[in-house]
């Protein structure tokens, strides 16, 4: 019979960033006791997501949120901006990125590559409060 293990991470981001959350989820992997298996990570919100992507060279992330900041730039020209200027690009962002992002267990961890690791993209300006689910399966 398989394990199933389920937490939640609360990361406070301070604005705009790329927020490397590997450790966060690898403890609650070892945490799991899972051997083999597959490690789900879902962010409860719309104006955040997720990515794996490169973590050796800052260029990358600085290059990712010049590209996002071209293609959803902050303006008057949204209809939606309930909450200010950069809540419309940040759903924007999140709709062409990913909410949630699966990564195989084996030996316990998560099989990440050598130069990768899993981020939370904050989009708005402002500090925010994100609630991350963590859902580890396997045996």
């Amino acid at each position: 019979m398989g394990t199933v293990h389920q937490e939640t991470i609360v990361i406070e981001s301070r604005g705009k960033a790329m927020i490397d959350i590997t450790r966060n989820v690898r403890d609650i992997v070892l945490r799991s006791q899972v051997h083999t298996g597959l490690v789900t990570v879902f962010v409860q919100h719309t104006s955040a997501s997720l990515c794996i992507q490169e973590n050796a060279a800052p260029a990358v992330q600085r290059d990712i949120e010049t590209a996002l900041t071209k293609l959803f730039p902050e303006g008057s020209h949204y209809e939606h901006d309930d909450e200010g200027p950069d809540d419309m690009p940040g759903h924007l962002r999140a709709l062409v990125t990913r909410t949630s992002e699966s990564i195989p267990v084996g030996d316990g961890d998560m099989l990440l590559g050598v130069w990768q690791a899993l981020y939370l993209l904050e989009h708005r300006r402002a500090p925010q409060t994100r609630r991350l689910v963590v859902h580890v399966a396997g045996e």
